[in-house]
């Protein structure tokens, strides 16, 4: 485990070599991917992505007490992120146009975190910590790759900051950190399980340099992205009722007009409405009505018409 996580030993500018390349590498794939809003490129970024190696290095530092690897491995994580910020940042700018959420659903499905995306890193970092501690399983990595998401939402903050999106930039740090955070206690929970400690620094070691505190250090971080996830959790969950809600009512008021409901969904903190149809256009003080009757007063909808105009043109009868 030290030989494939800790940067150390003679061949420690080898494996250095081999980080950054591969993380410059997948800094552009995931940043090309997030700007052309292609899932198959991002994938591929985070198979190519040695992200997820100087994670694990800590974990692994923090259980064998080992405090020069651990801070090691922790700039390398930071200093990796730094970097693939910057590539992110630097790719936005040769688009003509801002990338962000609007526009690119691979920023989309980053800067929304959720308590169910950090149940899915806390499993994801199990996994990838068992198959370091069971080589009979250690063909199941680039599936946890794919899975734990760390390179991507990093290119998205890049891209995000560079189109002047800091919330949405904000949002993907944080996807980012429950990555991390996941990766950490998850694997601490089953290196402990392992007794790797123990075989690290002997039966009788059970108190390690400053592995009390490293711990405590990453429950409280765990804990402490627990709140806004939660948060985003609640109000995505309010904001998809409401949708539903609105589009039974909306569906309904346009389809005794003769017209059709094409979307609904929540932008600027209103409910935005898109109904199309031929004239004459339906009274949106009746769908306003509708709204309040349905018990829905309080929610601010923006009604965008479509008006279609349709021309018969009839063909020559001499053709």
């Amino acid at each position: 485990m030290r030989e494939q996580l800790l940067f150390d030993g003679a061949d420690a500018s080898r494996k250095l070599s081999r980080f950054w390349t591969l993380l410059v590498l997948a800094a552009v794939i995931a940043s090309a991917g997030v700007v052309a809003d292609s899932t198959a490129t991002v994938i591929g970024a985070m198979i190519v992505a040695p992200l997820m190696t100087p994670i694990l290095g800590l974990v692994l530092s923090i259980v064998a007490a080992d405090g020069r690897n651990a801070l090691r491995s922790l700039a390398l994580i930071l200093a990796g992120a730094a970097l693939v910020v910057i590539v992110g940042y630097l790719v936005a700018m040769l688009v003509p146009y801002d990338v962000v959420a609007s526009n690119s659903s691979q920023v989309a499905g980053r800067i929304h975190p959720r308590l169910v995306d950090l149940a899915a890193a806390l499993a994801t970092g199990a996994v990838g910590s068992f198959a370091l501690v069971r080589s009979d399983v250690s063909d199941t990595l680039p599936g946890v790759a794919i899975a734990i998401s760390l390179v991507p939402p990093l290119a998205v903050v890049g891209i995000t900051l560079e189109a002047g999106a800091r919330a949405q930039a904000g949002g993907a740090l944080l996807l980012f950190l429950t990555n991390v955070g996941a990766i950490l206690l998850s694997g601490l929970v089953v290196m402990a399980l392992y007794h790797v400690r123990r075989t690290a620094l002997g039966v009788d070691a059970d108190t390690g340099l400053g592995h009390g505190a490293s711990v405590l250090i990453v429950v409280a971080m765990v804990a402490v992205l627990v709140v806004p996830l939660a948060s985003t959790s609640a109000l995505l969950t309010r904001e998809a009722r409401t949708t539903s809600q609105v589009t039974e009512v909306a569906r309904e008021w346009a389809e005794s007009s003769g017209w059709r409901l094409d979307a609904v969904e929540h932008s600027g903190g209103a409910v935005v409405v898109r109904v199309a149809g031929a004239q004459p256009v339906p009274a949106p003080d009746n769908l306003r009505r509708a709204l309040d009757d349905a018990g829905l007063a309080t929610v601010d909808v923006r009604l965008i018409l479509v008006p279609e105009d349709r021309v018969d043109l009839p063909g020559s009868s001499d053709r």
